[in-house]
């Protein structure tokens, strides 16, 4: 079912004060209480053959990111050539869901990754700050799209969420969405850190679903507060709850500090005891990571072999 279909919900977004009432009518968060759950949930007890499976169901689920101003062709394409074989020397490992660029270097990565299952991101709409005019940030998806982009991680005008300018985020998230077009999904970033409080984060995560959001995904990596368990507990209690009063699946993204098998095996964790095993596939939950897929590389190896390899056994990215 495509996310801009009519819906249960449609009607909260007719108007600026229907869209603030509903916002501002979903119920508090208990800071507390979900602070707890998520650390709670977090010393949960991985056996090594779920531990296995799950490290290569978290590798599946990495968006493999290259960020940077001094982004070249060839890093570009070594990490392509990485996304798709992460392991050269074991052909059992999974390929990552996707490489995730800036829109420049879309061409390159779809080129990189041709043939494979791995798809393309391309970050857009001025990011990371989002400090632009709507028809640059247009511009900017349209151009990422007709590289070849699959998916387009878009960040909001935080600026205007905080004013409380709820409509403008919306209209901006539904131009966009139009923008990709029937070919590219569409993952909404809020930058939580910047959000200030968990209520806004739920505010923001009904919002950017109610938009047509594809995905909801925490943060840019660009801040000093990214994913914690918390917030994306708190993301992920909101997609259950939307799809239940909607009928609508969305995705949700956690990015920015997420480095260790440990840490990506507790939220795997969150995923399935929060929204539960439909979510349990790259399709609907993803890693935004750069360094994560290493250390998933090492521990898959040590679990296959017993020991830890040397520190050359994988590419600095």
């Amino acid at each position: 079912m495509p996310t801009t279909a009519p819906h249960a919900l449609s009607d909260v977004t007719a108007s600026d004060s229907t869209l603030r009432r509903f916002l501002h009518g979903l119920p508090g968060v208990d800071a507390v209480g979900l602070e707890a759950r998520a650390a709670s949930l977090g010393t949960r007890s991985i056996k090594t053959t779920a531990k296995a499976f799950a490290i290569d169901l978290a590798i599946s689920m990495v968006d493999l990111t290259t960020l940077e101003g001094a982004d070249t062709p060839g890093k570009v394409r070594a990490l392509g050539a990485k996304a798709v074989r992460p392991d050269p020397t074991d052909r059992s490992a999974p390929a990552t869901a996707a490489v995730c660029v800036y829109p420049d270097m879309v061409a390159t990565a779809k080129e990189a990754v041709a043939g494979s299952t791995v798809k393309v991101a391309s970050v857009a709409t001025a990011f990371p700050a989002g400090r632009a005019p709507i028809s640059v940030k247009l511009a900017d998806v349209r151009e990422a799209v007709a590289a070849g982009a699959d998916e387009i991680d878009m960040v909001i005008d935080r600026g205007a969420f905080l004013a409380g300018n709820y409509m403008k985020v919306y209209d901006e998230i539904t131009a966009v969405k139009e923008a990709c077009g029937t070919d590219a999904r569409l993952k909404v970033i809020f930058e939580t850190g910047e959000l200030s409080t968990y209520d806004n984060i739920r505010r923001a995560s009904w919002l950017g679903m109610l938009a047509g959001a594809d995905f909801i995904k925490t943060s840019t990596g660009k801040v000093a507060v990214n994913a914690t368990p918390a917030n994306t507990l708190l993301m992920l209690e909101a997609v259950r709850d939307f799809r239940a009063q909607t009928g609508i699946q969305v995705g949700v993204k956690p990015a920015g500090g997420i480095r260790t098998s440990k840490d990506a095996i507790k939220f795997l964790v969150l995923v399935n005891e929060t929204a539960g095993e439909d979510w349990l596939d790259n399709h609907w939950f993803r890693f935004g990571a750069s360094s994560l897929l290493n250390d998933l590389l090492l521990q898959r190896q040590k679990l296959a072999t017993g020991r830890y390899s040397g520190p050359d056994y994988v590419t600095v990215d």
